[in-house]
């Protein structure tokens, strides 16, 4: 008969993603004609845990190129954007989240500008990313245990083998 013991270890116990589309505008000095392109990059951010949800705090820089007096002249202007987003992890098991969770944030689509426009002598922008969370924390596992197993292998020690004179037929029987 297996008795069951339990087993306190870390696992994940709560796993999602979220896509977003956000919407960011800034006006540059110059009157602009025409963007020429746009791009994201130094996108930095982490999680931590907010009453029993996720928040994640992030940001990235926008540069964007244009063309300006009557399309003459060409400018690159950057700019940070910064974000906050709650997500509410489903959690496995009834499991809870604490402060010693650990909560992991993954980017697993970059910011990516999917629009620009010009509207009003301002710099309208669309950003897609997509970021992924894991959350860490203890949890129980079951396992059986045998009660009379013994692994050990038996040791004999040569100089016992060394007091054994001769084997002879009447010990095999």
């Amino acid at each position: 008969m297996a008795n069951y013991k339990e087993i306190v270890t870390k696992a994940v116990i709560g796993k999602a993603k979220k896509t977003n589309s956000m919407h960011f505008s800034f006006t540059p000095d110059e009157n602009v004609d025409t963007v020429l392109g746009c791009w994201v990059i130094n996108h930095n951010f982490s999680g931590n845990n907010q009453s029993g949800k996720v928040g994640v705090t992030g940001s990235f820089d926008v540069n964007v190129w244009y063309a300006y007096d009557n399309d003459t002249k060409t400018k690159v202007n950057s700019k940070k954007f910064g974000y906050n987003e709650i997500l509410n992890v489903p959690l496995k098991d009834e499991a809870t989240l604490t402060n010693t969770s650990e909560i992991i944030v993954r980017s697993l689509k970059q910011p990516t500008v999917t629009n620009v426009q010009v509207s009003d002598g301002n710099i309208v922008l669309d950003i897609e990313k997509e970021l992924g969370v894991e959350i860490v924390g203890d949890t129980k596992i079951k396992v059986p245990v045998e009660d009379d197993f013994d692994d050990y292998e038996e040791i004999v020690d040569e100089s016992e083998m060394d007091n054994i004179d001769e084997v002879t037929d009447e010990y095999l029987s």
